[in-house]
């Protein structure tokens, strides 16, 4: 196994690369952004202005080579992404739309109590900004439907829902592919065992195989020990890559559903998505007690609001059947899910049971669904599988795969 890379000699080596725009190293000009340093591998975030992608491409890749020259480092990775907002010109002042600047007020005096000229402001305030086009949704190459598994908040169990979904959907006869879409905790290589480093063939990175889907996460990547210290935007242009510079499918083979396993919460990353992808639908994952209801309602709203289709919810962890008599034993009550589907108007694609035997295939890297396929986890998520398999070939304006057909 490889010795740990210097730290030291990764950051001097950078630092060697020069930013094209202001001569700096790339350490000085500060575009070397959430750092992993470890064994075998190395790599970081080069965030730019937007629009200074193509100028920035080539010292990617000569930060990449320099990386390389470190002892240690076998594989490096820089993700490029180009949408930072270009500084200010000296004098100017940033205006936001709908509140003051937090540097300025409209008294006419600055917060240390100093009267504003304001003729001379007037001057040098921006412009207001063009309207923006809207952003086309599309989907990535070679992919008929792509499927959003989301939570409102996390701990419910969405990326064992996830992954079981996706490897149920497979045994129907699709073939899936599986994005772990959560670049701050990626659990996808965990669960699936997929471990290795990714290939590039093509100019795109070759997806991982395993249990019949073709899976990628920003875990494979990066140290998945470190902690991806991102801002919002950073996180949304990885996202994109994985998207759209993995190979899922090809023209001869086509991938029928990408199953993307979000991050909990509505923020930067679903959004991105909800708004960049055509997505063909959602399927929302909850726990039955209210404070996981209350964040399932602000979900489904979400991609209400980004004309997403709901095409489900899941009550995960629903009850515990018990040993003796097979009873449910309602841990976290029963039954709000449902309700919380029929109140939203969302089809309720039924309850995933407590199971231990579930949680400990999941840390082996083993899904449920072909560990155990007649239990009644499993079961149930199978007949979620045929439920969201049904909408995405049945639902309106939603276009069917040409080999798929689910027998009813």
């Amino acid at each position: 196994m490889s010795d740990q890379p210097s730290r030291a000699h990764v950051l001097a080596v950078l630092e060697a690369v020069k930013d094209p725009k202001s001569g700096k190293g790339l350490v000085s000009a500060g575009l070397v952004q959430a750092l992993v340093v470890a064994t075998g591998r190395a790599g970081f975030m080069m965030e730019v202005e937007a629009g200074d992608g193509p100028l920035y491409a080539p010292v990617r890749d000569a930060a990449e080579a320099a990386l390389k020259t470190v002892a240690g480092v076998e594989r490096a990775q820089v993700a490029l992404t180009a949408d930072r907002e270009p500084a200010p010109a000296p004098g100017v002042v940033r205006v936001r739309r709908g509140g003051a600047d937090p540097a300025h007020d409209h008294s006419g005096h600055d917060p240390h109590g100093h009267a504003h000229d304001h003729g001379h402001a007037a001057q040098h305030r921006p412009a207001a900004p063009a309207a923006q086009q809207p952003v086309v949704a599309g989907k990535p190459a070679h992919v008929h439907h792509v499927l959003a598994v989301a939570s409102g908040k996390g701990g419910v169990g969405k990326s064992t829902v996830a992954v079981n979904l996706a490897v149920a959907l497979a045994r129907l006869g699709l073939s899936v592919g599986l994005l772990d879409a959560d670049v701050y905790g990626p659990s996808i290589p965990q669960m699936t065992g997929a471990r290795d480093e990714p290939k590039q063939a093509g100019g795109k990175l070759q997806p991982l195989e395993a249990w019949g889907l073709k899976i990628m996460s920003i875990g494979l990547l990066v140290d998945e020990a470190a902690p991806m210290i991102w801002r919002g935007p950073m996180a949304s242009s990885a996202l994109n890559q994985l998207l759209n510079d993995v190979a899922w499918g090809s023209e001869a083979e086509p991938l029928d559903v990408l199953v993307i396993d979000m991050p909990p919460g509505t923020g930067d990353i679903q959004l991105t998505l909800a708004q960049r992808v055509q997505l063909s639908g959602a399927v929302v994952v909850s726990t039955p007690q209210d404070v996981a209801l209350i964040d399932v309602r602000r979900g489904v709203s979400m991609f209400e609001k980004t004309r997403v289709p709901i095409l489900g919810v899941i009550e995960n962890m629903a009850y515990f059947p018990d040993p003796t008599t097979g009873e449910p034993i309602e841990i976290f009550g029963r039954g709000g899910a449902q309700a919380t589907a029929k109140a939203l108007g969302a089809p309720f694609l039924g309850e995933v049971p407590i199971d231990p035997k579930l949680r400990e295939s999941c840390d082996a890297g083993r899904p449920y669904v072909l560990e155990a396929p007649d239990s009644p986890a499993s079961r149930a998520i199978m007949t979620a599988a045929m439920q969201v398999a049904a909408s995405l070939i049945q639902g309106d304006g939603l276009k069917p795969p040409p080999r798929i057909v689910i027998e009813q």
